[in-house]
């Protein structure tokens, strides 16, 4: 029997949610036992990675055929697109793919329109947070809002990762709430709450005491994530539980503003920057609370890991956020943009242990619906679905 061809483009392979996401949706198709024989998927990306760190080494580990595409890059370039577009075609034409599964905006919005040129069968998109948000200028907006459209013109199907994506795309009229399909993105569950080194010796190499509570974010140092709101949240916290310690993991541009924010209040002896780590179960393993100050995400993958480790959270309502926090269960969802009402809520857990435990073993029942495993059960079943009425 033929095997399914699938490629899927995505402008880079950095270290975050829809990267992750398409790494692990590649893999298991090629090589999980239940799909043994039945899939040949590849992936095509563009060169650039970032201070977030790459994902490149890991792909190429775990045997996914990668292509790595120099005119595909995250910046607007009209002479780098065209000729972006062109390959494309041409590579999905050549390799008789029988779908492809785009994912960011501008792989989304390319990849679409050469698999339409390449007369690809079934066309996919997944929205890991829409290219366009509330804090954009109207015409910025409606730019990125009319990009969409023709991808999705271009398209067959689209994936949601939360809801709110749904009703986002819905409201702008990109498409009908029927043309969506919601299929979570998926972690790798089994590597959280099992740490490979204990939260004691994680600590001793952190140089926190180990009798103090820690605090902890997986976030990246950029505009979008608020770090800055989190430092003020973090000075918040200390006036009243001043032992208490805090780690912040991830790199990105604002870190020389976090750093000076930190010194200007006295307070950076007590906040470990670790930069980028990819050691995050043990990380997480040696927190008492996550918190995430974001002004806007898709589904941060942050969450399901923090829940799966047995974590309260304490986070904003930043779209998708909503659909991994539950209000009052497995933690609290607060105001985006106003740090000292994150402080209050991480507070309340530093105060109430019991509290934090039943937050954190509820997070824990919780977890599996956002298990990788589901992720590409859903995926595949999807694939399925629509195919055979293409080819």
């Amino acid at each position: 029997m033929e095997k399914i061809r699938v490629l899927h483009p995505i402008t880079r392979l950095i270290i975050g949610g829809a990267q992750e996401n398409t790494m692990l949706t590649a893999d298991y198709l090629n090589h999980r036992p239940e799909y043994a024989g039945q899939y040949d998927v590849s992936i095509v990306s563009g060169p650039q990675t970032g201070p977030e760190g790459s994902l490149i080494e890991e792909v190429q580990a775990r045997g996914i055929p990668l292509t790595i595409m120099p005119e595909l890059l995250r910046e607007v370039s009209p002479a780098n697109d065209l000729r972006a577009l062109m390959k494309l075609t041409k590579m999905m034409r050549n390799g008789r793919f029988h779908i492809v599964h785009s994912h960011s905006s501008k792989a989304g919005v390319l990849g679409r329109v050469a698999a339409k040129l390449a007369g690809v069968p079934l066309i996919v998109h997944t929205v890991h947070g829409w290219s366009f948000h509330e804090q954009m200028s109207p015409r910025k907006l409606s730019f990125y809002v009319a990009l969409e459209k023709i991808g999705d013109w271009c398209g067959d199907a689209t994936i949601v990762v939360t809801a709110k994506d749904r009703d986002k795309g819905v409201a702008q009229g990109i498409k009908n709430a029927a043309h969506y399909t919601l299929i979570r993105s998926g972690i790798e569950l089994d590597r959280f709450g099992h740490p490979q080194i204990s939260p004691a010796h994680m600590r001793q190499q952190l140089g926190i005491p180990q009798d103090a509570l820690v605090v902890g974010s997986v976030t990246r140092l950029s505009a979008q994530k608020a770090p800055l709101d989190l430092v003020t949240a973090i000075i918040h916290v200390l006036r009243q539980q001043p032992d208490t310690w805090f780690v912040i993991v991830g790199d990105g541009e604002l870190r020389p503003d976090v750093e000076r924010a930190l010194q200007t209040a006295g307070i950076a002896n007590q906040v470990v920057l670790t930069g980028l780590r990819r050691d995050i179960p043990e990380l997480m393993a040696a927190f008492d609370v996550f918190v995430l100050s974001s002004l806007w995400e898709g589904l941060p993958r942050v969450l399901p890991q923090a829940m799966a480790t047995g974590l309260p959270i304490v986070c904003t309502q930043a779209d998708g956020s909503a659909e991994a926090v539950i209000e009052g269960e497995n933690g609290f969802l607060v105001t985006k943009g106003q740090p000292e009402e994150l402080a209050n809520k991480v507070v309340m857990l530093l105060k109430n242990e019991g509290l934090r435990q039943q937050m954190g073993e509820n997070g824990r029942i919780q977890a599996p619906l956002f298990s990788a495993e589901l992720m590409v059960t859903d995926i595949d079943a999807l694939y399925r679905r629509l195919l055979p009425s293409r080819v």
